[in-house]
């Protein structure tokens, strides 16, 4: 059985990896230090299963991520751990180097050291997933898409610390031959997704009735993928990409953010009507520094060489994903009872956090 150590689990991607690999036979390891983004919760229900074990600690933790791989025996990683809010990485970009950039070095040269003593099967079976973001790729026009071949642009702190991850996996490939793939993804919606991001923003402070905070003018474009479809897609390149190639995920669901809130708007009048329309509450406010106008993925190589599709249109998806956050209440109360209160974020007023 194929042992994944699955770096970030706890986290809104990573925890819907877990879940998504562990049903089709996978034995997983999460690794996580358990940020106000990762969340024990995510992955409880798998505690006690023989097929899986939950390590706390740091990515940057190189003597940790030594021992775990080689005390249960690792023979792939899927590297989800990330500082991921733009916001955040705007009012404090000191945390995102640490993480992205310090944590992959030091996971890479875990790995490293761990492949040199394996055995030559072992060796041939390891396999590094490296998950990043089409962010790096900077901004697009109104027409175009990102693919693998796109120039690097990043324009955010959080977008700069991810493209040096992305160089750094690369170069370890390319210098010491770390059997490394680099997946890019469009933006992610969908059940567990940590409550400073749109979607479940917007979905909460709808349903408590607060402003609906829609950033400029509302018309800055993103490529929406259903959570799970991204995972579909991480496992198929991991058992079957090829090695030192990029991949680039998206959901083929190119949406205004104002189009995302008010359709959001919309599945809550249905769903959880109220006396005045939920889009009463949208309020425009401040643009934030440095946004991007307009991404969008070609994911045209991940479909042709690996016969990958996104299975859900934007309408199916949100709506999943909308019922999941009307069902658990509990869970979004949890997660924001530390110091995040569904603030705003990201104004570049405040120092290094």
């Amino acid at each position: 059985m194929q042992v994944i150590l699955v770096t970030g689990g706890a986290g809104f991607i990573g925890s819907n990896f877990v879940h998504y690999a562990h049903d089709r036979g996978k034995r997983i390891v999460v690794f996580d230090k358990l940020t106000y983004a990762g969340n024990a919760d995510n992955v409880a229900s798998l505690e006690g299963d023989p097929n899986y074990a939950f390590v706390k600690g740091d990515i940057a933790d190189r003597a940790l991520l030594a021992k775990v791989l080689v005390e249960h025996r690792v023979d792939a990683i899927v590297h989800f751990a990330a500082e991921s809010h733009v916001d955040r990485s705007i009012d404090g970009p000191g945390a995102f180097v640490h993480t992205n950039v310090v944590g992959t070095f030091e996971l890479l040269e875990a790995v490293r050291a761990h492949l040199g003593g394996l055995s030559d099967a072992e060796r041939k079976r390891f396999r590094f997933v490296h998950v990043s973001t089409d962010e790096v790729f900077g901004s697009l026009g109104a027409t175009g898409a990102f693919h693998e071949e796109t120039r690097y642009a990043p324009n955010s702190p959080y977008a700069a610390s991810k493209a040096a991850s992305d160089h750094l996996v690369r170069a370890y490939r390319e210098t010491y031959g770390v059997p490394a793939i680099t997946t890019n993804c469009s933006n992610n919606y969908g059940p567990y997704q940590f409550p400073e991001k749109l979607i479940p923003l917007v979905t909460l402070n709808a349903l408590d009735g607060k402003p609906l905070p829609v950033y400029g003018d509302g018309s800055n474009v993103r490529d929406w993928l259903f959570v799970e479809d991204h995972c579909a897609a991480i496992l198929r390149v991991l058992e079957e990409g090829r090695l030192g190639e990029t991949y680039c995920i998206g959901g083929r669901s190119e949406k205004k953010n104002i189009d995302v809130v008010r359709t959001i708007c919309s599945a809550l009048d249905e769903m959880a009507p109220r006396a005045t329309p939920y889009a009463d509450l949208i309020t425009f406010v401040r643009d934030r520094p440095g946004h991007d106008r307009r991404y969008a993925i070609d994911c045209g190589k991940l479909e042709r060489e690996l016969g990958w599709a996104p299975a859900h249109t934007f309408e199916r998806g949100l709506r999943k994903t909308v019922t999941w956050y009307l069902e658990h209440r509990a869970w979004c109360e949890r997660v924001s009872s530390g110091a995040y209160k569904r603030e705003r974020l990201g104004l570049g007023d405040a120092g290094e956090a």
